[in-house]
């Protein structure tokens, strides 16, 4: 392995409608969040299903296809980079949180 690389493939749904906003240069900023499901069997035999919740940030041309095309439920296969970043709140609240900068965005179904 030559390099290591950041990298980020999900398959999973839209937990909401994409939120669009536009940049003062036009550009235009999709965010919107994505489940994963796991499934297994727990020591009872039970079947489990584990959701995990992923923050997406989509721009420019995948934005504006996210606008267009994707609504709350979709299934979609995103790739792209694990981003972090820290904002303060209001109240002077340090938080942080972790995004995925979506590279490439695949429709599935219907």
């Amino acid at each position: 392995m030559n390099s290591l690389k950041n990298k980020v493939q999900l398959i999973g749904n839209l937990g909401n409608d994409p939120e669009m906003v536009t940049m003062e240069n036009g550009s235009k900023l999709a965010k919107f969040s994505l489940a994963t499901n796991e499934t297994y069997k727990n020591a009872e035999g039970e079947k489990v299903t584990d959701t995990q919740w992923h923050n997406i940030v989509a721009w420019g041309k995948i934005a504006e296809i996210a606008e267009n095309f994707l609504s709350k439920g979709k299934e979609v296969v995103i790739e792209g980079k694990l981003m972090s970043r820290s904002y303060e709140t209001k109240d002077g609240e340090k938080r942080y949180i972790t995004e995925v900068k979506c590279n490439e965005l695949l429709m599935l179904g219907k």
